[in-house]
């Protein structure tokens, strides 16, 4: 799908303010992808539609985790998390997108994952730290992708767990295990 018309078709599903999101996730993307050697159309595609569900009632992305045996924890951490899965699905079957390697980085763009591959990596820290956000930490993830997506990555993740711990809400198993995987230093 060409970017112009992957764009029309975003802009007719969300709000003028997370279009302007994506916008600038798009940028952020395909900045990272010049500088980390990404395949640029597979990033701008993830980049433009990792959000696709993110306003669909909740209602049905439940019922859509549950017809498509998605994982049963995804309903137990709130609505903020199941638009990833369910958009990646979505994506599929209503644009015919079948990239796997897009879809999943649409599938894991706000619970990130143990083994990411790069173009999970730059759409997960785009969607971090895209110019519209602003909130304590995000300059210095900011900073980081400019010289090490991994090490990025690794403060981005962090600081989503530290802000889930101190308000007491779950930590999604996948942000841990991805957490924990690069503490270990296993393979990145």
């Amino acid at each position: 799908m060409e970017k112009l018309k992957a764009l029309e078709l975003i802009k007719n599903v969300l709000p003028e303010k997370r279009y302007n999101h994506t916008l600038g996730v798009l940028e952020t993307a395909v900045s990272l992808a010049e500088k980390y050697g990404a395949n640029q159309k597979k990033v701008e595609l993830a980049a433009i539609f990792h959000d696709y569900a993110k306003y669909r009632p909740v209602a049905e992305m439940k019922s859509i985790v549950s017809e498509q045996n998605m994982s049963d924890n995804l309903l137990k951490y709130g609505r903020e998390l199941l638009h990833a899965p369910v958009g990646a699905y979505l994506v599929r079957k209503e644009l015919g997108i079948d990239d796997e390697e897009v879809l999943d980085a649409i599938r894991y763009h706000t619970t990130g994952r143990p083994f990411m591959t790069l173009l999970e990596k730059i759409i997960y820290i785009s969607d971090y730290i895209e110019p519209n956000r602003s909130f304590s930490g995000v300059d210095e993830v900011r900073l980081l992708a400019q010289t090490n997506l991994d090490e990025a990555l690794l403060k981005g993740i962090s600081n989503t767990i530290y802000f889930l711990v101190s308000k007491q809400q779950p930590v999604f198993p996948d942000t841990l295990a991805a957490y924990n995987h690069i503490i270990l230093k296993e393979e990145f």
